[in-house]
């Protein structure tokens, strides 16, 4: 999964529509991925495709997305994937003492 990806998917996990993402991944991510809209809409279509998010209300024009059990059980999944290649890289810098 893409960081994109992973960090849209993450904001999704409460309901949110594009703009609210945008602002969303740059506030957790301390200003150091700020998504352009391109990115986000593009990125959601394929998420959307891919089952992992659903449209659950247009209001004033503003698609509002929110993550499905899958989609929740595919972040998991990449948390998990994420947590073992930290895990594996601080096993490294441990023998290399």
């Amino acid at each position: 999964m893409s960081e994109t990806a992973f960090y849209i998917l993450l904001s999704l996990t409460r309901p949110m529509h594009g703009y609210g993402i945008i602002k969303h991944v740059t506030q957790i991510t301390a200003g150091r991925i700020v998504l352009g809209a391109g990115t986000v809409y593009g990125t959601l279509k394929k998420l959307q495709k891919a089952a992992l998010i659903r449209l659950v209300e247009a209001e004033d024009g503003r698609k509002i997305y929110q993550a499905t059990p899958q989609g929740r059980q595919q972040l998991q999944a990449e948390r998990e994937r994420l947590a073992e290649m930290l895990r594996n890289a601080e096993v490294l810098d441990n023998e290399k003492v």
